[in-house]
């Protein structure tokens, strides 16, 4: 009987995913829409995401634009962005908004650096409770008889191994994170 790893592969991608995504709302000095994504605008008497009332483009290194679909919203997006407190600074002008990304300290950089660690920690706590569970799952298998010590032996290898490429990759993720927030 072959064991299915389709639900703990797809929780590994899971987490995966989820760093990525954290790591793209760490504001690095360089102008990236991403810190946008998780602000939220007033809008015609609802909660309505960035993107959904303004386009968002990159103007340069440091600077981005948001371009309100209607113009009548600009102040509303613009003391979304100044609330949302993400270290950077926004300005209206006759096209909408300019948000401005500000050089980062070296101490900023080292607490940046120290989140970004946390947050692929809790990415491998995910990992970890996923493998615990299919390991707990195969030797259930084991001892109800479904599976051999064989068998139960090569899956847990695969598991491992399946961990391994995982963690690989999240490690490559905060490296290439560091080198960002360091450069």
């Amino acid at each position: 009987m072959a064991y299915d790893f389709k639900k703990f592969k797809e929780e590994l991608k899971n987490s995966e995913e989820w760093l990525k995504k954290e790591y793209m709302t760490l504001r690095t000095g360089i102008a990236s829409p991403a810190v946008l994504d998780t602000i939220q605008v007033e809008a015609y008497g609802t909660r309505m995401h960035i993107n959904q009332v303004a386009s968002i483009s990159i103007e340069d290194a440091r600077v981005i634009r948001v371009s309100p679909y209607d113009r009548s919203q600009s102040k509303e997006i613009e003391k979304a962005i100044t609330v949302a407190n993400l270290g950077v600074s926004a300005a209206s002008d006759d096209k909408g908004i300019r948000v401005f990304f500000p050089e980062l300290t070296g101490e900023r950089r080292t607490d940046l650096v120290k989140t970004a660690k946390e947050k692929l920690e809790n990415s491998k706590k995910n990992v970890r409770s996923a493998r615990e569970e299919v390991m707990r799952d195969i030797e259930e298998k084991k001892k109800s008889g479904e599976m051999g010590e064989d068998d139960m032996m090569r899956y847990k290898k695969e598991v491992q191994k399946y961990i391994d490429d995982t963690n690989k990759i999240l490690e490559s993720l905060l490296e290439k994170k560091e080198k960002e927030i360091n450069s």
